[in-house]
């Protein structure tokens, strides 16, 4: 059971640095990736290191994207297939399959892939670093990206506004649970925390502040958690039942979420990390229907 905290612990981890910003900001506001890209008569041909912009990309204009990353969502999806992987897992870039794909533009999160960015920077390729922590942030990056392509971002932002557009009437109290050793919920500076802000749920970890290995996350105490006894309870956790992970807990029974049966798991990708539209859009439809 260490084994599996610490691998989550690590995911959490690596997703803070591929969406998240440096300087966390408050959910309402969105920071604007940062591009070195300049305009080009070039046939544009973009390289995504990350599942995200990845699929972004190939919603706005499949035709723009000429290389991928080797994650689990990416070699999942048959629409990407036929693309070359340029990385595998969480590896760094090879950036000599990144400069054969001679690509107009690369695309890399802040803080993850730095250091591959400035290297094809320095080759004189254009570079989009990119961060998300937010749902704004979302919808900032989606706009910088079609921009960047000539395509038009308004289907893609529609989706988007699709996920929100049945909200729960009733704010019940909720709290997310990540980790069990040591026991991690995001706060309000976090992906999942603004997403539960966007689907007005009362989290009740979203302005604590403290200690943590995660950026955006808080570390809780079984008796913290005991005493903020939410309403709901959502866990995640990507190697097993997360339910059955926490049942053992001495406090885990004593939850009215527990007695009332209003404990549900959810996908890592979607809620936690982004990871893909898809991914995103069924952790909405999800919210939709256990926050009521």
């Amino acid at each position: 059971m260490l084994n599996r905290s610490r691998l989550l612990i690590a995911a959490l981890l690596l997703s803070s640095q591929l969406f998240a910003c440096s300087n966390p900001p408050p959910s309402s506001t969105s920071e604007t990736p940062v591009t070195d890209a300049t305009p080009t008569d070039e046939p544009v041909k973009v390289v995504a290191l990350t599942s995200l912009t990845a699929d972004i990309i190939h919603h706005l204009d499949s035709s723009k994207l000429v290389g991928i990353p080797g994650s689990r969502l990416i070699s999942q999806d048959p629409r990407f297939q036929e693309l070359p992987q340029v990385s595998q897992g969480r590896t760094q870039p090879d950036l000599e399959k990144v400069v054969a794909l001679k690509p107009t533009l690369v695309i890399g999160a802040q803080g993850f892939h730095d250091q591959s960015l400035s290297k094809v920077k320095d080759l004189g390729i254009a570079t989009l670093t990119t961060e998300v922590k937010g749902w704004q942030n979302l919808i900032d990056l989606t706009q910088e990206i079609a921009e960047k392509i000539g395509a038009d971002p308004a289907p893609l932002l529609a989706r988007y506004q699709k996920c929100l557009s049945k909200l729960p009437t009733d704010s019940a109290s909720t709290l997310v649970l990540v980790s069990r050793q040591p026991i991690l919920a995001p706060n309000k500076n976090s992906w999942a925390g603004d997403l539960l802000q966007q689907f007005k749920a009362r989290n009740l970890a979203a302005d604590l502040q403290g200690q943590s290995p995660v950026e955006g996350y808080v570390t809780l105490s079984a008796e913290k958690v005991l005493e903020a006894d939410p309403d709901i309870v959502l866990v995640v956790d990507p190697e097993q039942d997360p339910v059955v992970a926490f049942e053992s807990e001495p406090f885990w029974s004593k939850l009215k979420a527990t007695q009332n049966k209003r404990v549900y798991a959810f996908d890592y990708y979607g809620l936690v990390n982004p990871g893909s539209i898809s991914k995103i859009e069924a952790a909405c439809t999800q919210l939709q229907q256990v926050l009521q």
